[in-house]
């Protein structure tokens, strides 16, 4: 059995073990002989997991059963004990443990009385190594909804900040940036006034802006980040293939500066900034953010070579987030690319089920959480994307995975599922917080379809 064999050390990213010794016994054991002329041979250990009904989904009520394997070579292991959490997704739930045989190890699920996802997270140690599989099992996702209130003023209160926004002056400026520059495309980083924390401040938004070389005109993307703190490049590819790009940051700082500077204050002044001022819907970091993506649309529609038909805004995650609540609160937006989307029903987990990025209401070690106040709970339903998408009339592009832990299923279905504008969504079930080549095509595909390029 490979428990009984002699390892030496990890060397590939799907964790290879390099060991020596004699083969194992024949019948349903693989041979772990070495192959002549080798003195050693690397095998690829993983822990498979999969919901037993293809598709991934069942209905509601009905039982759910994950299928177990551990692999090497992509041949099955013997023997080897496991550890698992089977559950709602991103709820907590009790560690059990058995013993995969040859043929596989069948774990039951239960079954859900409401639409939801159900995951089960298996565990493994191979010679003192550790292993992970993870699979999710929809239940009815297309009928899962909202836990998240709407707010009787929620356009009002939006139509307020955006009158706050207008009275500001864009003031661009522009620095062109010539090693980011192509004989296809112009790269500039570009800063844009826009409103500040208090009412009445300003403060400033940056980004790479791309512009096709030529007499245009040509149409626009706004292109939104995911979470942390980073610099930015610019889409000069999709701007070569004919837009012109805006790809911003969102922390009031340039874009263009050392790695070092966003490492800091990513650990340190901008650590958390998703939860600041959270207590105060007017105050909220993300007031700031929401608006910032206007502001960069406001630069987009008054560039000379714009085309004066087509503004699509793009993301994942926290960007998946922010195309929607920009294509919702901006009337100028003509589609939306959204994947894995963020800050969706964060509510969920004060109903007994998974909540959306960041978590910001999940319970902490069986206590409620330090952020479930009235007050911020209140703040949440003004950002909440599930707000925003049922105010979505532009066409729309979504992918996402059930295996994703960061953003889940169930708050992304959440919005999806009150959308009523056109919607089309790419599910790559196995998946988790990231996408596929296949996915990333599809959607590119899509966006300059939108467009009327090729």
């Amino acid at each position: 059995m490979l428990r009984s064999l002699t390892f030496l050390a990890l060397t590939t990213a799907l964790v290879a073990v390099p060991y020596s010794g004699h083969a194992a016994p024949s019948g349903s054991r693989p041979d772990w002989s070495i192959p002549a002329p080798a003195d050693d041979r690397a095998a690829a250990v993983q822990v498979r997991v999969a919901p037993e009904r293809a598709g991934w989904t069942y209905g509601v009520g009905e039982p759910v059963t994950f299928l177990v394997s551990v692999v090497a070579d992509q041949q099955p292991v013997e023997g080897v004990s496991v550890t698992y959490r089977v559950g709602p997704e991103m709820l907590d739930a009790a560690p059990q443990t058995a013993v995969v045989p040859v043929g596989g190890l069948r774990i039951t699920g239960g079954s859900l009385d409401q639409p939801g996802f159900i995951r089960c997270v298996v565990t493994a140690t191979v010679a003192g190594r550790s292993y992970r599989g993870v699979a999710t099992a929809g239940v009815a996702p297309e009928r899962i909804q909202p836990t998240q209130t709407e707010p009787a003023d929620f356009d009002a209160f939006w139509a307020a900040q955006k009158a706050q926004l207008a009275e500001i002056p864009i003031d661009a400026r522009l620095t062109l940036q010539p090693d980011l520059s192509t004989s296809k495309v112009e790269v500039f980083h570009v800063s844009l006034q826009n409103v500040g924390t208090n009412r009445g401040s300003v403060s400033r938004i940056y980004g790479i802006l791309c512009v096709p070389r030529g007499p245009g005109p040509f149409p626009a993307m706004l292109n939104v980040p995911g979470a942390g703190v980073r610099p930015y490049r610019g889409l000069i590819d999709l701007a070569e293939r004919g837009f012109i790009t805006l790809q911003i940051g969102i922390h009031g700082i340039p874009v263009n500066l050392p790695q070092e500077l966003y490492d800091q204050l990513g650990a340190s002044a901008l650590n958390g900034y998703n939860v600041f001022n959270l207590d105060s819907r007017e105050r909220y970091y993300y007031r700031r953010v929401y608006l910032g993506c206007i502001r960069a649309n406001d630069y987009l529609v008054s560039h000379p070579a714009w085309d004066r038909r087509t503004l699509i805004v793009i993301g994942g995650s926290q960007g998946g987030q922010l195309s929607i609540t920009t294509a919702a609160l901006d009337p100028r937006v003509t589609a939306l690319a959204a994947n894995y989307p963020a800050y969706s029903d964060v509510t969920g987990y004060l109903h007994g089920r998974a909540g959306g990025w960041p978590h910001m209401m999940r319970p902490e070690g069986g206590a409620p959480s330090l952020h479930a106040t009235p007050a911020k709970q209140a703040t949440t339903a003004y950002y909440d994307a599930v707000n925003f998408a049922r105010r979505l009339r532009v066409p729309g592009f979504y992918s996402w995975g059930y295996n994703d832990e960061t953003c889940p299923p169930t708050s992304m279905y959440a919005a999806y599922n009150v959308i009523r504008a056109p919607k089309r969504l790419l599910l790559a079930i196995e998946t988790g917080h990231n996408v596929t080549p296949e996915q990333t095509q599809a959607i590119q595909q899509w966006v300059l379809a939108q467009a009327g390029l090729k």
